[in-house]
């Protein structure tokens, strides 16, 4: 049976949800974001390597640690988000969303009829086949939900034109690859990717979509509150552990911080 997908029900009842990407492909790191307290973890498929049967126990990760799960996967690749969805994934994060094709395109890959065309099948979202096909493919179509990553510039211009007509459950603007496409690299803070940044939460607004923001600090946290957002991504579980790993080893050692590891 298709599990219920409690990001959508949280955010209908105007309720704060918060999420880590996760590429690292640990079902044990899984479930500690889950143990931690988040609710929902976004697994990439698209800068991880990562293999069908991996996938699938990263799912059983999250549903047992009371994570909503949702994959990102590579641009246009329905064969893995198919493979996702029958798996149990609630969520599609589709990157370098940049026209209203795209999004009909992710609609037609991730929703049976009489919303879209996805493949019918019998994974382990429909109990290998012993669930009611008719009743799970509505089930699913309610559950699952499309969140629009936007990472170009010109995305960023034709953000209206993407959100309508709807289909789009949440965004989630790629500050990274989008400071790229602006031409500052990296420069996350730089007055050009804010603005686009405000952009899409302005469009978002209009539109009565949910906007995901990034969050690492608690002043950012607070801002976005503060403007209405209750939706928040919080980084990755790689750099965290990374982060944490260097802070223990300074604290322990900070003489060995910084050496040369080639020694």
């Amino acid at each position: 049976m298709t599990p219920v997908n409690h990001v959508r029900r949280k955010l209908a009842a105007g309720e704060q949800v918060h999420g880590l990407f996760c590429s690292i492909p640990a079902p044990a790191l899984v479930e500690m974001v889950g143990w931690a307290g988040y609710d929902f973890v976004i697994i990439d498929a698209e800068h991880t390597l990562l293999d069908p049967q991996n996938l699938e126990n990263l799912i059983r990760a999250a549903q047992v640690a009371g994570l909503t799960p949702f994959l990102r996967v590579a641009p246009h690749d329905t064969a893995t988000m198919l493979r996702g969805l029958d798996a149990g994934i609630l969520g599609i994060v589709v990157p370098h969303v940049r026209s209203r094709a795209d999004v009909d395109a992710a609609v037609r890959a991730a929703y049976y009829a009489p919303i879209g065309m996805r493949s019918l099948g019998n994974g382990r979202a429909a109990a290998y086949g012993l669930d009611d096909p008719v009743e799970q493919s509505r089930r699913s179509n309610a559950e699952v939900m499309l969140i629009a990553l936007i990472e170009d510039a010109d995305a960023v211009d034709s953000i209206d034109d993407i959100l309508q007509g709807g289909g789009v459950g949440m965004v989630l603007p790629g500050v990274a690859d989008l400071s790229q496409s602006l031409g500052v690299p990296w420069q996350l803070r730089h007055a050009a990717v804010q603005s686009a940044v405000m952009r899409l939460y302005e469009s978002c607004t209009a539109h009565c979509v949910a906007f995901c923001a990034l969050v690492r600090t608690p002043e950012r946290h607070k801002h976005w509150h503060e403007a209405g957002v209750r939706a928040f991504t919080c980084g990755d579980v790689a750099h965290l552990a990374a982060t944490a790993l260097r802070a223990n080893l300074t604290g322990l050692a900070p003489q060995v911080v910084g050496r040369d590891r080639r020694e």
